[in-house]
């Protein structure tokens, strides 16, 4: 008798198991999971006062590019490697829609093009420039501000 109960709780167990979950789709270069975003904010913000350096993408020493690379991989999300290829990823987003996880883009003096990762809707974390270090600034702040080129969303909820 516990041997017939143990063996239909076993296989209850790995019917439950056997089953999958509906598929969802999302727009190309997006993906899903609320907590993927807080994932990678987490990946960035754990990089704080690393030093910044041309071409790094890991622990002692990132470019803003390279940061996001590092920062989304650990979360799980694939991300191309230029802050330029990376403007075409996911989905546009207006400055006012910016949340925790977006890509914010900005133009700023010396620099091309410059990505950080949002924190909130005001702030993000990025690896500023040579001399500097990972850390965490305001888009409010004039010069981010006059440059903020666009945001884009790569994590959508499901």
């Amino acid at each position: 008798m516990i041997r017939a109960a143990l063996a239909a709780a076993l296989s209850i167990a790995l019917a439950a198991c056997a089953s999958t979950s509906p598929k969802r789709e999302f727009a190309p270069g997006s993906f899903a999971a609320p907590d993927v975003r807080q994932l990678m904010v987490d990946n960035a913000l754990s990089m704080l006062g690393q030093p910044y350096r041309y071409g790094g993408a890991a622990p002692g020493g990132f470019d803003c590019s390279g940061l996001v690379v590092y920062a989304a991989g650990r979360a799980g999300v694939p991300m191309p490697r230029t802050a330029h290829e990376q403007l075409r990823t996911g989905m546009p987003i207006s400055r006012s829609d910016v949340h925790e996880g977006d890509l914010v883009f900005m133009h700023l003096a010396h620099k091309e093009l410059h990505v950080g990762i949002a924190i909130d809707s005001d702030r993000f974390i990025h690896a500023p420039a040579a001399g500097g270090h990972v850390r965490i600034d305001t888009l409010l702040a004039p010069h981010y501000a006059r440059g903020f080129a666009g945001a884009r969303r790569i994590i959508v909820a499901p």
